[in-house]
């Protein structure tokens, strides 16, 4: 199946094009036909299913587009209203959309003015009920979204949720999407919703079992030393780093073009031109590097990539799954390789919880442990190489002045060479470290997101579908 099977408008499709987008996921082929007939729905998909293409896009399709807020999205954190909000522009940049994005710390005056002129509104639940009560907003969205409710229940949202529901309108569509059903959830459901469709999404559907994910944790400095470890030791045929921004894209590749490796970046930021060049140059062959950042990947199709690198983790984990399905394609076995610190490390095991992948610690080998690697390979290579005229004739050449003994150890430095290996001997933490950390986020994980909850988030933006240059479409604060 393919997203031109859904008929949406023709603006949308482009946009759905342009982000390279192909075939739906399975939450997408669910639960995309059930909203377009109007229906409720409560789906069951843990993130990194590809939920808010889900619900983004049949709603988008079915909104009339005009000045007032239509559709309401309801996420736990600050963090996925951004990466909701980062979405819905993607797909709406062709259909004259609006979307403002509301957590708590922004200066009410200033979200007010960003929501007058929004269509999609996305708010965590603390400051849409303050503005809600405080009777600031008067809105009567068509659809309300509530994204991860289970996780708003384990923060302590779940009465802020009820009361919410109490300002909006009856006559509306209301989709759910929760990773879990507790009994709460459950019951919620059947407060909120009207005759629902449940759809669920199994954990197994959502990474590729082909792909051996690990991780390593080093401290900031570490990273590139890390990375650099790690390619000397597992010497990739074709791997994709992903990088967070355009920035460190642009330092990535040319600290690795320094250091030999044929390497290019890729980035928003780019000429159509120098793109088509970087991508061409990599599914033929001739570049063994691509460094990207996450929307740059989306539509690329390249099916021998042995390796994908995390040189940072990304925000939420359906971009995890995203990226580390560039490798283990078409029937193959992939790598995906995550660099973490341990201020990331709670990120780390929320990506290994929702999508139910099982990443393996592992420290970064020494410099013997490489050397030994490196040296095991030659002598592999060194036994199956066959003898050619040319190197007998420099070695009957050589026996005029040396024994074979000594030719052949000659003959063998010059090979070592090729074993050296750059950078201090122990680089990141220990197996001890890192057991550790994970006792550590077992005991103050869950107290941490209680107690974190809306109050912390700050900030609040805007963006406006009109815009079209590049660099203006990302994330824009005014």
């Amino acid at each position: 199946m393919t997203f031109k099977e859904f008929n949406f408008k023709t603006n949308l499709q482009k946009s759905i094009d342009d982000a390279g987008f192909k075939e739906p996921s399975p939450i997408q082929q669910d639960a995309i036909p059930v909203i377009l007939k109007g229906k409720d729905i409560v789906g069951q998909a843990h993130t990194g299913t590809g939920k808010t293409a889900a619900f983004g896009l049949p709603v988008l399709n079915m909104m009339k587009c005009n000045k007032e807020v239509e559709t309401v999205v309801i996420v736990p954190t600050r963090e996925l209203a951004m990466q909701v909000s980062d979405e819905l522009f993607k797909f709406g940049k062709n259909l004259n959309i609006n979307t403002a994005t509301v957590y708590g710390g922004q200066s009410y005056s200033r979200q007010l003015k960003h929501i007058s002129n929004a269509s999609v509104l996305i708010a965590t639940p603390g400051r849409f009920l303050d503005l809600l009560r405080g009777k600031k907003i008067e809105i009567k969205p068509n659809f309300v979204i509530l994204d991860e409710a289970d996780e708003m229940l384990d923060m302590g949202f779940l009465d802020d949720i009820k009361e919410i529901f109490t300002y909006m309108p009856e006559n509306r569509q209301t989709l759910m999407f929760s990773a879990t059903m507790p009994s709460a959830i459950k019951q919620l459901a059947k407060n909120i919703l009207n005759e629902p469709e449940f759809i669920t999404i199994t954990k197994s559907e959502i990474t590729n079992s082909k792909i051996k994910q690990s991780f390593y944790v080093v401290d900031e400095y570490e990273r590139d030393d890390a990375l650099l470890r790690l390619y000397d030791y597992k010497n990739p045929e074709k791997s994709i780093i992903f990088c967070r921004t355009k920035k460190e894209v642009d330092r990535l590749s040319t600290f690795l073009v320094s250091q030999g490796f044929s390497a290019k970046g890729l980035h928003g930021d780019m000429e159509q031109r120098q793109r088509e060049e970087a991508i061409n140059a990599f599914k033929k062959g001739r570049l063994e590097v691509l460094i990207a950042t996450d929307v740059a990947a989306r539509g690329l199709d390249v099916n021998d990539v042995t390796h994908v690198f995390n040189y940072h983790l990304p925000f939420d984990s359906e971009s995890y799954v995203h990226r580390i399905g560039r490798t283990g394609r078409a029937g193959k076995d992939g790598m995906a390789v995550s660099i973490v610190t341990p201020h990331e490390f709670r990120m780390l095991q929320k990506i290994q919880k929702t999508t139910g992948g099982k990443l393996e610690a592992k420290t970064i080998p020494n410099i013997k442990s490489v050397k030994d690697k490196k040296t095991t390979t030659l002598i592999g290579k060194i036994k199956e190489q066959e003898v050619d005229e040319a190197a007998l004739k420099i070695v009957e050449e050589l026996k005029e002045d040396y024994d074979i003994s000594t030719i052949a150890f000659k003959l063998a430095s010059m090979l070592t060479n090729s074993t050296y290996v750059k950078g201090n001997n122990s680089i990141g933490k220990s197996h001890k470290d890192i057991q550790k950390l994970i006792e550590s986020a077992a005991r103050h994980g869950g107290r941490d997101n209680r107690r974190g909850g809306n109050h912390r988030r700050r900030g609040g933006n805007f963006r406006n579908r009109s815009k079209s240059n590049s660099s203006n479409r990302r994330r824009r604060s005014n």
